[in-house]
């Protein structure tokens, strides 16, 4: 029993669910039903879908993840950085906007959802930290340069097409004067009433006698004004006889339920395209969950994150809908209208439902321009161009990648430029780690600290090198601590004993355990021993199933200050004799 309360969470917070909870849950699922019909729409046409499957995605997924959720607030369903990388996907395998483009979109759907689903059973969690933060913040940034460049089309009612900012920008110049004057003034207006409303709508609304708690949660429904003015401008005013595009009929009734395509050869191509979604939605989402959860001092389970996220977009896949992820925006408005547990998402999920039986007829002359509004005011929180210049200054590797990553996304592709990130991510810590810091440390006066010669005013024996390397052991850097100590042993004829110093070394792997026995017979045959000093306990665990403590040279010691009382024991007692002797004249001085 205990084992199935933990994979249906559901089973867990539904024992204690009482009526305060259900009203608290009612008014987070309106709010964030308002909020989500607009972006659904906008991030279908973002991935190149029709616009109901945004809506769609917001159904059975959304109930899928109030059974296996652990997160109490987050508000699934599409989000903008996964609807492009769906588009790109989808797009090299099929032309947007056709049957089998929705098709490659519901296969990507469902292999995410897999890989989620078997990540999660398999506890494979950690394999989103491959992506490291520089990584992710140089890719969304980059992603939301190219998501406001694809929208450039909607806005201006011009025929700009393109992927990437070499693709796009010659469009750009090419068509400028296709640009349709009633459709840029209409983008021009509602991108400057969105914007104002993310942080005026609500003063407004206090300002006109409202409480401030009832301000907020009106002002969460600018989206909702924006498209229903907009919409009965084109209405009202015929603006579609203009030239303003429209998105016309959305079919009217719940999604049907059917099997995602099996084909192997297509499921073949987008393999690798799935495996990049799953990732950087879970990452995304479960950086918002564990985010909101602090606040409220819960705890996110990250395999069962994964098992729910996987369920969630399986139940996308035979719904006709779109891959989905934890949302940012969303989940603020959730956490912020006080959802109390995963029962708001089911709740929106029935409202998005009414929203499909009932209002759909009204949606026939909503402008495309205004969900390009609503994508570019969605994206503009996720760019962060201050970001590079701050991880250069702080970690010149780190903000490569990050560099890298930008370019190769905006020049070559959001796939490519991914791969580009993780790959460089994955060599420079290879690089680092290759050649870690080292460093021959002394004995502090009065003390029984050792610090590194070259930082400190510490005091050494001339027979004994003391080096502490601070990396765990393991075959990029075995042979760079060979040379390091061949190097010192070379240069310093009076050496007599070597003290491996292994504070930082939580791992010796194989390759690092042969270059420790090539170092101490090589030492050996120079006179010279070789000793451990602060070997950790699973570390020293290993060790005693190879050969090298039985044919150590040396000795292995429990503290650097026990090694050097035994290699050094004039050195040691000079230096605490000289501290003892200091604090004896400071006593006398201030007596």
């Amino acid at each position: 029993m205990n084992r199935l309360l933990g994979w249906l969470p559901v089973l867990q917070w539904g024992r204690g669910y009482d009526r305060g909870a259900l009203g608290d849950d009612l008014i987070a699922a309106v709010v964030v039903t308002i909020m989500l019909i607009p972006q659904g729409m906008a991030y279908a046409m973002l991935a190149g879908l029709p616009p109901q499957a945004g809506l769609y995605g917001a159904m059975l997924p959304l109930v899928l993840y109030a059974m296996f959720g652990t997160s109490r607030t987050l508000a699934v369903g599409p989000v903008a950085v996964v609807a492009l990388m769906t588009a790109a996907a989808a797009g090299n395998v099929a032309v947007a906007g056709t049957e089998a483009f929705h098709l490659a979109a519901l296969a990507l759907t469902a292999l995410s959802g897999g890989m989620l689903l078997a990540m999660g059973l398999l506890r494979l969690g950690f394999v989103a930290n491959f992506l490291s933060h520089p990584v992710i913040s140089g890719f969304i940034t980059a992603a939301g340069i190219l998501i406001a460049a694809s929208q450039l089309r909607h806005l201006t009612g011009a025929p700009i097409t393109g992927k990437t900012l070499p693709e796009v920008l010659p469009s750009l110049l090419a068509n400028i004067t296709a640009v349709n004057p009633a459709t840029l003034v209409l983008s021009a207006l509602v991108l400057t009433f969105l914007f104002w409303s993310r942080k005026g709508l609500a003063p407004a609304l206090r300002a006109l006698g409202l409480p401030d708690r009832a301000a907020a949660l009106a002002a969460k429904g600018g989206l909702l004004v924006a498209v229903a003015v907009s919409t009965l401008a084109v209405w009202g005013l015929g603006l579609d006889r203009l030239g303003v595009g429209t998105v016309g009929d959305v079919p009217r009734g719940l999604p049907g339920l059917s099997l995602p395509p099996l084909d192997l050869g297509l499921l073949g191509v987008l393999l690798v395209p799935a495996a990049m979604i799953a990732i950087v939605g879970y990452v995304e989402s479960i950086s918002i969950a564990q985010t909101l959860a602090a606040r409220r001092r819960q705890s996110i389970d990250p395999d069962r994150e994964l098992v729910a996220l996987g369920a969630a977009n399986l139940g996308a896949a035979v719904s006709n809908a779109m891959p989905v992820t934890g949302g940012l925006s969303r989940s603020i408005v959730n956490f912020d209208a006080g959802a109390r547990t995963p029962a708001a998402g089911a709740f929106t999920a029935v409202g998005i439902a009414l929203a499909l039986m009932f209002l759909t007829p009204l949606m026939f002359h909503l402008p495309r321009a205004t969900l390009a509004a609503i994508i570019i005011v969605a994206v503009a929180s996720l760019l962060d161009l201050r970001a590079l210049p701050r991880t250069w200054a702080y970690s010149r590797a780190d903000g490569a990648a990050m560099a890298a990553t930008i370019a190769v996304t905006l020049l070559v592709g959001v796939e490519q430029g991914l791969l580009a990130g993780v790959a460089l991510s994955l060599v420079l810590h290879l690089w680092r780690t290759s050649r870690p810091h080292v460093a021959v440390v002394g004995q502090v006066a009065g003390t029984e600290h050792f610090r590194n010669i070259r930082r400190h005013v510490v005091a050494t024996a001339p027979d004994v090198l003391s080096i502490r390397i601070d990396e765990s052991l393991y075959f990029p850097n075995a042979r760079f601590l060979e040379d390091t100590i061949n190097d010192h042993v070379a240069a310093n004829p009076g050496l007599r004993n070597v003290v491996l110093m292994c504070t930082a070394v939580n791992e010796i792997d194989a390759s690092a355990l042969e270059s420790l026995e090539a170092i101490n017979a090589r030492l050996r045959d120079a006179g010279v021993r070789l000793h451990l000093s602060e070997v950790k306990g699973p570390v020293m665990d290993r060790l005693a199933r190879a050969h090298l403590l039985a044919d150590l040279s040396g000795e292995v010691f429990l503290t650097q200050f026990d090694a050097m009382m035994k290699l050094a024991p004039d050195l040691t007692a000079r230096t605490l004799g000289e501290a003892r002797c200091e604090t004896d004249l400071a006593r006398l001085a201030r007596a």
